[in-house]
C-alpha cells in the first residue's frame, strides 16, 4: 500500500511541478507574482506528504523550512519581497527537484504492488483457473511454467510462493530506498539543521526562563498566603501571651495552644510546598516509585507499569515526574475518566512515559488544559510530547526524553 501511495503521490508531484513552472513563466508578465506563494504552498504540502510517508517507512525526515522573515514593521513579507524570499530559499528548489525526479522513482514503487499481484495470479491459476483456460484451447504461462496439467499447476503454486518470498524482501527494500531518496532531497542540510537547532535552543531557553519565573512567583505566593501568614499570626499570638501571662495565665495558655496549632499548620504547609518543588519520594526512591506513589494517592484508579532499570539525571527525572503529575491532574479535572494507565519504558537511549485514560477525549494542546506548557518544559530537555485524543476517547499521551540511566538499582512496579 505504501508503494502505491508513493506512486500516486509522484503523479501529484508532477502536476505541482508543472504548475510551478507555468507560474514562474507567468512571473515574466507579472501575473505569476500573485500566484507563486499559493503554488509554493501546494508544493510544500505535497512534499510534506512525502516526508510523512518516509517517516512511516522508518526513515525520519525533518521539516527543513525556515520561518518566514518579517518586515521592519514586524509584519509578514508581502508582494515582491515575499516572492524574492521564496525563490532565494534553496529548499524551494530541492522541493521542485524531488517532485520532478520523484516521477520515475515513484513509478518504480509500483513494482512491489505488481509483484504481489503476480503472486495472487499464480495462486488463482494453481487453484483451478488454469483448467477452463486450457479447455478453451489457450495456453497459459506463469513465469517459465506452461500450465497444462495439475502437475504444472502445482509447480505454478510453488513458483508463486517463491515470488512471494522475493516480494517480502524486495518491497521493504524499495520503500526504504525511496525514503532515503526523500531524505536526501527533502531533509535539512547540516547548515539548516544547525540553524533549526539554534532556533530550538533559543525558544526552549525562553520557555525555561518563563517557566522558572512562574515557578518562583508560585512559591512566593504560596509562602505569602500560607506559611508566612501563619508565622506572622503566631508571632502576634506570642506577643499577646507575653502581655497576658502575668495577669491572665489561663488566657495565656489558650493563646499558646493557638500558637502551637499555627506552628504545626505552618510546618505542614512548608512540607507541602517542598513536595511541590521536589517530592522526597522522588529524591529518595526515584521516578518509578514516585509515579507509583502518585498513582496510589490519586482518587482515580490508576495502573502502573515499568521496565526502567536505574535512574535518569535528576533534572530529567524531575521534569518527567511533574509532566506525568500535571497530566494526571488534567485527567482528574477535565476527562471524566474512570480509569487510567501509566507506563514507563526506556529503550534506545530514550525515557518514555505513556498516560492513557478512558475519558471522553477531545484534549488538545491549545484548549487551555496546560498540555502545551508540559510540552514546552519537556522540549527544554530535547524531549517531545504527542497527543492522541479523539472525541469519545481514549486519550493517549506519549512523553519522551533522551537521557542515560545510572545502573545500580532495579526499580519496577
Amino acid at each position: 500500500m505504501v508503494g502505491v501511495a508513493l506512486a500516486v503521490l509522484s503523479q501529484g508531484g508532477l502536476f505541482a511541478a508543472l504548475l510551478t513552472a507555468m507560474v514562474l513563466l507567468l512571473c515574466v508578465v507579472g501575473i505569476g507574482l500573485f500566484l507563486l506563494p499559493e503554488t509554493i504552498a501546494l508544493v510544500r504540502w505535497v512534499c510534506s506528504l512525502g516526508r510523512q510517508l518516509a517517516t512511516h517507512s522508518g526513515v525520519r525526515v525533518d521539516d527543513p523550512y525556515r520561518p518566514a522573515p518579517v518586515s521592519a514593521t514586524g509584519r509578514p513579507l508581502a508582494g515582491f519581497a515575499r516572492w524574492r524570499w521564496i525563490l532565494k530559499d534553496p529548499v524551494t528548489w530541492r522541493d521542485l527537484a524531488w517532485l520532478l525526479l520523484g516521477v520515475p522513482v515513484g513509478l518504480l514503487m509500483m513494482l512491489p504492488a505488481a509483484l504481489l499481484y503476480y503472486v495472487g495470479e499464480g495462486i488463482v491459476l494453481a487453484a483451478g483457473l488454469w483448467r477452463p483456460i486450457h479447455d478453451a484451447g489457450y495456453g497459459r504461462w506463469y513465469g517459465p511454467i506452461h500450465i497444462e496439467s495439475y502437475l504444472d499447476a502445482g509447480l505454478a503454486a510453488i513458483a508463486a510462493v517463491g515470488f512471494f518470498v522475493i516480494w517480502t524482501y524486495f518491497a521493504p527494500t524499495m520503500i526504504r530506498a525511496h525514503a532515503l531518496f526523500t531524505r536526501a532531497l527533502l531533509g535539512p542540510t547540516k547548515s539548516e539543521a544547525l540553524a533549526a537547532r539554534a532556533r530550538h535552543l533559543t525558544r526552549t531557553r525562553d520557555d525555561v526562563i518563563d517557566s522558572g519565573a512562574a515557578e518562583l512567583r508560585r512559591i512566593e505566593r504560596d509562602l505569602h498566603d500560607g506559611a508566612q501568614a501563619r508565622l506572622v499570626a503566631m508571632g502576634m499570638t506570642l506577643g499577646a501571651v507575653e502581655r497576658t501571662l502575668e495577669k491572665n495565665p489561663e488566657a495565656a495558655r489558650k493563646l499558646l495552644a493557638d500558637a502551637r496549632s499555627s506552628s504545626a499548620a505552618a510546618l505542614t504547609e512548608l512540607r507541602d510546598l517542598v513536595r511541590g518543588i521536589h517530592p522526597p519520594v522522588l529524591a529518595e526512591r526515584g521516578l518509578v516509585d514516585a509515579v507509583r506513589a502518585l498513582a496510589l494517592a490519586s482518587p482515580l484508579p490508576i495502573e502502573t507499569s515499568s521496565n526502567v532499570i536505574g535512574r535518569p539525571p535528576p533534572p530529567v527525572e524531575s521534569a518527567l515526574y511533574f509532566a506525568v503529575s500535571e497530566t494526571v491532574a488534567n485527567i482528574l479535572k477535565h476527562s471524566g475518566a474512570s480509569h487510567a494507565d501509566i507506563g514507563l519504558t526506556y529503550e534506545h537511549g530514550k525515557l518514555r512515559a505513556r498516560v492513557v485514560d478512558d475519558g471522553h477525549g477531545g484534549a488538545a494542546f491549545d484548549a487551555g488544559s496546560g498540555l502545551a506548557g508540559i510540552r514546552r518544559r519537556l522540549a527544554a530537555f530535547d524531549g517531545s510530547m504527542t497527543l492522541d485524543s479523539p472525541s469519545g476517547g481514549p486519550t493517549i499521551i506519549d512523553m519522551e526524553v533522551p537521557c542515560a540511566l545510572s545502573s545500580p538499582k532495579t526499580s519496577s512496579f
